[in-house]
């Protein structure tokens, strides 16, 4: 596991590109003022010794160690040691719908992305939670089993497209299903599923699964993404403007079931969430899942990490000498030294 132990340090990393941009504009001002002074080739005769190059590989030599320096005092470190310490939570299963239909754009970019965003935004707010990732489609399956490990929930959330799944369709009752048989097997535990989708439900019967939840203690929420209008799919991997189209060849119009996200919260003992004002509604389904009892549980964090700035140091050091070492001006010993010159002359 690996972390910083200051990382608001690494906010003076943004220092390095301003500059950067302040070193290119500061040189473009230098060389727009030695041609005012004189023939730039003359300038360069009357000055043999001046070297171009140079000055700008210093400069970018001391960026990286001060950018190294930043990184240093940020502290990174590596966890050595897996414990199983005793936490108060919940478990919170997310079932995350990535149909062809969620490359609709009546949400901006689009409903995918949207609802990732979603979930960076309720795993931020989770705290001594485990959550765990289920994708489906046509089909459902297990991305991230149940967890503590936060940051690796939102790098699987970071990789998930429309293209996971090969059967394409919208199974929410299969993901309500796989969410059931995903949970740990503590007991008296308060459990939820989330599922994410625009609800457009063709596979299966999403209702009796979410009664099948209930009857096994869990509640089922559901979180709609896209609007009641609808909007038409974009065809993976086309341009803006080619659209999915069925038999007849008309554009296929994806709208958000609504009604059905009603009545599988409604029947999962849980709540229908809307999630087109992103802040609001992961807002709201945090209230709603701070009121399910907290309950002692296990769960394995990293303990006993060590800090490895000592490498980064190093690496610092390392530049800070070369950068002594690399004069502005051109070596008087090497100068006159032209390593193509013999093979100039063969080829005359």
């Amino acid at each position: 596991m690996f972390r910083f132990e200051n990382p608001e340090y690494l906010y003076f990393l943004a220092i390095i590109p301003i500059l950067a941009f302040l070193s290119l504009i500061i040189g473009k001002q230098r060389r727009k003022a030695l041609e005012k002074f004189g023939n730039p080739e003359l300038l360069d005769s009357l000055m043999p010794s001046a070297s171009k190059t140079r000055p700008v590989i210093k400069f970018y030599i001391m960026l990286l160690a001060i950018a190294c320096l930043i990184i240093t005092m940020a502290g990174p470190q590596f966890g050595s040691k897996l414990e199983t310490m005793k936490r108060k939570g919940i478990e919170i299963m997310i079932a995350l719908d990535v149909s062809n239909s969620m490359n609709a754009q009546d949400i901006q970019p689009s409903r995918l992305d949207r609802a990732k965003r979603a979930i960076y935004q309720l795993v931020d707010k989770l705290n001594n939670d485990k959550v765990g990732l289920i994708v489906f489609a046509g089909q459902a399956y297990t991305q991230l089993p149940i967890t503590t490990d936060y940051p690796s929930a939102k790098m699987f959330i970071s990789s998930i497209n429309t293209g996971i799944i090969p059967t394409q369709g919208t199974a929410i009752g299969a993901a309500i299903e796989r969410g059931i048989r995903s949970f740990s097997s503590q007991e008296d535990i308060n459990r939820a599923i989330i599922v994410i989708t625009d609800g457009e439900n063709h596979e299966d019967d999403a209702i009796a699964a979410a009664k099948a939840a209930v009857e096994k203690g869990i509640k089922v929420y559901t979180v709609g993404m896209g609007l009641p209008k609808g909007s038409p799919i974009p065809v993976p991997g086309g341009d803006s403007n080619n659209f999915m189209k069925d038999r007849e060849g008309n554009v296929v119009i994806s709208k958000l079931n609504e009604e059905m996200l009603i009545e599988i919260a409604k029947n999962g003992n849980g709540e229908f969430i809307s999630a087109n004002n992103i802040r609001k509604g992961i807002n709201n389904l945090v209230d709603h899942l701070s009121k399910l009892e907290k309950t002692e549980m296990d769960a394995k964090v990293y303990t006993d990490f060590d800090h490895q700035f000592q490498y980064i140091a190093l690496i610092a050091l390392l530049l800070l000498l070369i950068d002594y070492m690399v004069l502005e001006r051109k070596n008087k010993y090497f100068k006159n030294i032209n390593l193509f010159e013999e093979k100039e002359e063969e080829a005359k």
